[in-house]
């Protein structure tokens, strides 16, 4: 029974960690209508940043959050007003190719920079240990999964509350209407990107002290974020978070009973049997954002 608690405590920190890197991915998505392959080296930008601050100048990672996310924010900014804005109306494929560009982009750039080599933080904060009873705590996963709980419930409480946030749902609903209703459809495009990729950085800057640094590290998350924003309901910022902590439940629990080789096998194989059932995922409600 121990072994069991202490697999699903693992899979709920896993999936706050899984969490936090599809809220952008699934924000994005849901305003935006872009399938950003980028994002994964998005993530590898933010951690490289965090790196650099910790090891060069003495700061924390977690320290590191706010200028990161400013610097991801400006970053998603640029990219969807220089890539993006210009192909909004060309076919998704080349939409497709442009992320996948600048993706392969980013990698090689950090290839020649920092070169191969692995790389990682020296801190005690987020790296430590808590032992509650019988189960252990990561507290850099803790910390990560509570970062993802209030990111997911300031940006619910954002597109319910606030007129910018009426306006993304608005956008994601319709934007030949809203633009209609006098919502600055560019700028909201601008914006939204950008939120997406402040929420990557705040994930790099966090997941930091917890996972090496190199130049693939963005692929170990991107792909498994990806199912996570289909299975949860692309555009759904609730589902991405549900859809999170399922993953990471099955991922610990299908690592351990079956074998750590065949985890991604198991999610892949649930995430198609809930695809046939429900093919707008487990919160999809609509082209409208939650």
């Amino acid at each position: 029974m121990d072994i069991l608690i202490q697999l699903i405590v693992n899979g709920l920190l896993l999936g706050g960690a899984y969490a936090i890197i599809s809220i952008g991915l699934t924000l994005i998505f849901g305003v935006v209508r872009v399938v950003n392959f980028a994002h994964g080296e998005l993530l590898m930008v933010a951690m490289y940043g965090t790196y650099l601050l910790s090891n060069h100048l003495g700061w924390h990672p977690y320290v590191s959050v706010v200028p990161i996310a400013i610097v991801l924010f400006g970053l998603g900014a640029l990219m969807q007003r220089a890539i993006i804005q210009p192909l909004l109306e060309a076919d998704g494929h080349i939409q497709i190719f442009a992320t996948v560009g600048v993706s392969t982009a980013l990698m090689n750039l950090a290839l020649l920079v920092f070169g191969a080599d692995v790389l990682g933080t020296q801190v005690e904060l987020g790296t430590s240990t808590w032992l509650v009873g019988p189960v252990a705590i990561g507290s850099g996963q803790f910390y990560t999964l509570l970062v993802s709980i209030l990111v997911v419930l300031g940006m619910h409480w954002f597109l319910t509350h606030t007129y910018t946030g009426r306006a993304f749902r608005a956008v994601a609903q319709n934007r030949d209407a809203a633009a209609l209703m006098g919502v600055n459809v560019p700028f909201i495009y601008i914006l939204c990107f950008a939120l997406g990729a402040a929420f990557v950085g705040v994930a790099g800057a966090m997941l930091t002290p917890q996972y090496p640094v190199f130049p693939t590290i963005g692929t170990y998350f991107v792909l498994t974020a990806f199912v996570i924003v289909v299975l949860g309901g692309m555009g759904s910022l609730v589902g991405a978070f549900f859809g999170s902590m399922l993953i990471g439940l099955v991922d610990s629990l299908a690592g351990y009973y079956i074998a750590p080789d065949l985890k991604e096998v198991v999610y892949f194989a649930i995430f198609i049997l809930i695809l046939a059932f429900r093919p707008t995922g487990l919160f999809g409600l609509g082209r409208g954002s939650e």
